[in-house]
């Protein structure tokens, strides 16, 4: 297996840092090109599903490597985990194998692989393939981006028979049912092959799911087709989809306005455009999750090394004025690192409510004056929107401001190469992977991460002692003591205030309803057509 995926091959496939973050993934809005469709009378055909997705389609279509919402929602039309999990509900259900796991604390699960089964290629799927897959996951020589989701807890992956694995635990760990999903299955007899690997960032896709790629073109679209041989439990439902990619809000729009659309859904709609989709007789509804925009400090630049310094920084922003005007109302203050509505959320022991005086009097406390601060930001349009309100708020306590935003990769790139950093205004939504805690937090929060190397923190006392925390939380069987120590993790999380969300958001999606049902808005980036029908 390759050992060479560099930081800067992480970052530009991935879009992601530490545990796959969201950031180049969404907001690779910056490099999509203009959309060819290639289907004439998209909007008329029955047998195609005509979708807009609002992110750049020129990242990593390895599953084990991406974190681009485009490839993401693409694969899981194109592969299955041994588990999977519905896209709304995010609950477990059984994909290649024939059932679920029936002790959710034992310390191994064995699995036995759907009858018939095939690659897109003809091939059976077998458990050499099972077993290829998640050596490569665990390999820390491969260091795949999923890895840090499963090895903490999996121990390894054996086979049986041809038909059948064991997964061997590290210690019971109820939330690995959700977690396989994570894992898509990939044919050995394709991947093993060298250069293969290369192959698959750039677009080849060889599953077991309902669909097989038809066509990619990474700055315009990706075609599926339906896989005559699926024998799974939820087959395609149309016989062809094509997937486009338009990150001009504007283009994006018109594909699916008026009667005559091209499309039939399209993503991340914009806040602005809600209530004219509305009136034209469009669904447009929101899915409410981790979607955030959190502000990362160099803790290795005085005065951001003083926890005061991040915390008035953080009270001093008038966070409803933002909701207000950058997010029409489509946005919560943030009151933990997890979003409100998520089981595990509780208010922190330090809630950022909008506190000028009380951010001066913190920045006087930590002898700080006259502070000039350079925010670096994504220019993805809704936090670009968003960094005026900031600005201001910290005008307003005699913070002088100047604003940055640019190019996602252009700005990882600078961090990637070490270069000086004060601020930096971003996007995440680790919910594309799953909705646990543990999940959640070491997307950003894990030990020898990017985004800990970027803001400094990792190798510090407090950085070791959160990572601790979070392990303790991860090993603990019993369910109410989990969460008592994931509350005391966050409330960590929140008063170190290193890389800690101002609000979250709501993500917006748009359907015809005349043309398109069994479909929802997700609160992750993507969509997910596998129950859609074409009306």
């Amino acid at each position: 297996m390759s050992s060479d995926f560099s930081r800067r091959d992480f970052l530009r496939y991935s879009g992601a840092t530490g545990a796959a973050a969201f950031i180049a993934a969404t907001l690779s809005a910056c490099s999509g090109g203009p959309a060819s469709t290639g289907s004439v009378g998209a909007g008329t055909n029955k047998d195609l599903i005509t979708a807009v997705i609002g992110y750049g389609n020129d990242q990593s279509w390895d599953p084990t490597q991406t974190a681009s919402a485009f490839a993401m929602a693409g694969i899981s039309h194109v592969y299955e985990g041994l588990l999977d999990t519905d896209p709304i509900t995010r609950e477990p259900y059984a994909a290649l194998a024939t059932e679920l796991p029936s002790d959710l604390d034992a310390t191994s699960w064995n699995f036995t692989l759907r009858e018939g089964a095939t690659w897109h290629d003809g091939k059976p799927v077998t458990a050499d393939d099972v077993v290829f897959t998640f050596e490569r996951v665990l390999d820390p020589e491969a260091n795949v981006l999923i890895g840090n989701f499963f090895r903490s807890w999996l121990k390894e992956v054996k086979k049986i028979d041809d038909r059948n694995v064991e997964l061997v635990f590290t210690f019971p760990f109820a939330d690995a049912a959700p977690r396989l999903t994570i894992a898509k299955i990939m044919p050995k007899h394709v991947f093993s092959q060298a250069g293969a690997w290369d192959q698959a960032k750039g677009g080849k896709a060889v599953g077991s799911g309902p669909y097989k790629l038809a066509a990619h073109n990474p700055k315009s679209n990706t075609s599926f087709e339906a896989y005559d041989g699926y024998n799974g439990p939820r087959p395609a439902t149309v016989k062809k989809m094509n997937w486009l990619t338009i990150v001009d809000a504007a283009a994006r729009v018109a594909k699916i306005s008026g009667g005559s659309a091209e499309a039939q859904i399209a993503d991340n709609i914009p806040y602005a455009n809600v209530d004219q989709l509305k009136q034209q007789g469009l669904t447009v509804e929101g899915g409410k999750g981790m979607n955030h925009m959190f502000l990362m400090f160099n803790t290795e630049a005085k005065p951001f090394d003083d926890v005061r310094v991040r915390q008035a920084l953080h009270y001093a922003i008038d966070k409803q004025k933002m909701i207000d005007v950058a997010l029409k109302g489509h946005g919560t203050a943030s009151s933990s690192f997890l979003n409100e509505g998520h089981p595990d959320h509780k208010r922190a022991s330090v809630v950022y409510d909008y506190d000028p005086d009380k951010a001066k009097a913190l920045l006087k406390e930590a002898g700080v004056s006259d502070l000039t601060v350079n925010l670096m930001a994504v220019n993805v349009s809704w936090i670009a929107d968003c960094l005026p309100t900031i600005a201001a708020s910290w005008e307003a306590v005699g913070i002088k401001t100047t604003l940055e935003p640019q190019d996602t990769a252009a700005l990882f790139t600078k961090m990637d190469q070490d270069q000086d950093y004060q601020v930096v205004a971003a996007a995440s939504n680790p919910n594309q992977f799953g909705m646990d805690a543990d999940l959640i937090c070491r997307y950003n929060f894990v030990k020898g991460g990017l985004w800990m190397k970027y803001a400094g923190y990792d190798g510090s006392k407090d950085a070791d002692a959160l990572f601790a925390l979070m392990d303790e939380a991860t090993k603990e069987p019993d369910k109410e003591k989990k969460k008592a120590t994931v509350h005391r993790y966050l409330d960590m999380i929140a008063e170190q205030a290193v890389l800690y969300p101002v609000v979250h958001t709501e993500l917006m999606t748009a359907w015809d309803a005349k043309k398109l049902s069994g479909v929802e808005a997700q609160p992750y980036p993507g969509i997910n057509l596998l129950q859609a029908k074409r009306t």
